[in-house]
């Protein structure tokens, strides 16, 4: 019965793409703190039309083009990867495949949907773990570029685009012999910026300014990051200075140590890897993966993000991370909001994606078991903005043509 269903489900990705589909009897981990047991889940053409209880309903077959009972099964929205190289990169450690970190230090008009991969074979590895969704990120520079949200999924890079640009990626000073010198670098492009988004007469066209004008006049976000106290302090300050309507900070190590100035200030937080060393020596040991709970009970929005060594393959981790989180402070739905609906939220993208609600894109997948934790992490079903998607990657096809080998030549022996 499982094979039928995966070798249904790859036959609908490819050509008859179901219009209407119905999931019956999971539990649904709606995203926002919610859960529904024996939950029915409707979709119509690519949105949710209901979340129901599946056993106070009836619901007659005809209505719908596909049916799967998921029987103890469980329902998430699709996760959510922020400030990451996942598509941009394919093999570290060969210049050719990155493609991440463009030439000069003043970079926002730099677009990363552009060099986005949708063939990617590592995406294809992070996708099967529930991540269906990633913020493209550029690297390198003060401003590094403007990111994209994509699509986990799609022909090329314009049908994976959920936005174009989102915000530009500005990296703050941390260098203690020139940091005076460095920040009034920032306040001076950023100021040069804000005159020229206010200002109505005519003049030569910059890229560059151009393409910061949104920042201030629109909603693109400006994601800053940084990690210390001092940094910390400062952008606060910097925001305020250049009234930017949506500052963000990526990073944020020491956020908790200034966190009723970040609340007042409306400045949430990309929080950085959970699973990490401290950052000095006299830190606790699980101070990387208290940080979180940290944040939560200062009432600081954050979300959780993968940045660090290897991240684009290491994205696959992204829900353990989160599952981390709940030996730390954090509930199971507190932990799943973290890297579903709260990077929606930062993002401006809620609307559409975060939570299995009505009217969003459904974007979900369905695990066997408890998505956030890795020995029960097995996901049986991959919609994204109601499509099927492929649960197989070329990991396991070669795990399953290597094993079927040895094992053939054991049995001879």
């Amino acid at each position: 019965m499982k094979a039928f269903l995966f070798f249904f489900i790859a036959c609908c990705s490819t050509a008859l793409q179901a219009q209407r589909i119905l999931l019956l009897h999971g539990t649904a981990h709606i995203g926002n703190g919610t859960v529904v047991e024996s939950a029915a889940i409707g979709v119509v053409n690519d949105r949710i039309t209901f979340v129901k209880n599946s056993l106070t309903q009836t619901f007659t077959a005809k209505d719908w083009d596909t049916i799967i009972n998921c029987n103890g099964q469980h329902f998430y929205p699709g996760l959510v990867s922020a400030n990451n190289t996942l598509g941009l990169t394919e093999i570290d450690a060969v210049r050719a495949t990155r493609d991440f970190n463009d030439v000069g230090d003043w970079n926002p008009h730099v677009r990363s949907l552009i060099a986005f991969n949708v063939e990617s074979k590592v995406v294809e590895t992070v996708r099967t773990n529930g991540v269906l969704l990633v913020q493209a990120t550029p690297r390198g520079g003060w401003i590094s570029g403007s990111s994209a949200v994509m699509k986990l999924s799609g022909w090329n890079w314009e049908d994976a685009t959920v936005i174009g640009v989102d915000g530009i990626h500005l990296n703050w000073p941390y260098n203690k012999d020139s940091y005076a010198k460095d920040k009034q670098q920032i306040y001076s492009f950023f100021e040069l910026a804000k005159t020229a988004a206010f200002d109505r007469r005519e003049r030569l066209s910059d890229l560059r300014i151009e393409a910061m004008k949104a920042c201030f006049t629109g909603t693109k976000r400006v994601y800053i990051h940084a990690e210390s106290v001092q940094q910390i302090v400062d952008i606060i300050d910097f925001a305020a200075a250049m009234k930017i309507a949506y500052p963000v900070i990526v990073g944020g190590y020491d956020a908790y140590l200034v966190g009723p100035k970040l609340r007042d200030a409306h400045i949430p937080v990309m929080l950085s890897r959970v699973h990490s060393l401290p950052q000095r020596e006299d830190e606790p040991t699980d101070l990387p993966y208290r940080l979180p709970a940290l944040l939560k009970a200062q009432g600081i929005p954050f979300c959780i993000q993968n940045d660090g060594d290897m991240q684009a393959m290491n994205t696959r981790n992204l829900p353990f991370q989160a599952g981390t989180t709940m030996a730390y402070g954090l509930t199971e739905e507190e932990a799943l909001k973290a890297i579903s609906l709260s990077v929606c939220q930062i993002m401006g993208i809620d609307k559409d994606y975060g939570t299995l609600e009505v009217g969003k894109k459904a974007t979900l997948f369905v695990s066997k078991g408890p998505a956030l934790d890795m020995k029960t992490n097995q996901v049986t079903t991959i919609l994204v903005d109601g499509k099927f998607v492929s649960t197989s990657n070329f990991q396991e096809q070669l795990y399953l043509k290597y094993r079927q080998k040895y094992q053939t030549e054991s049995k001879s022996e």
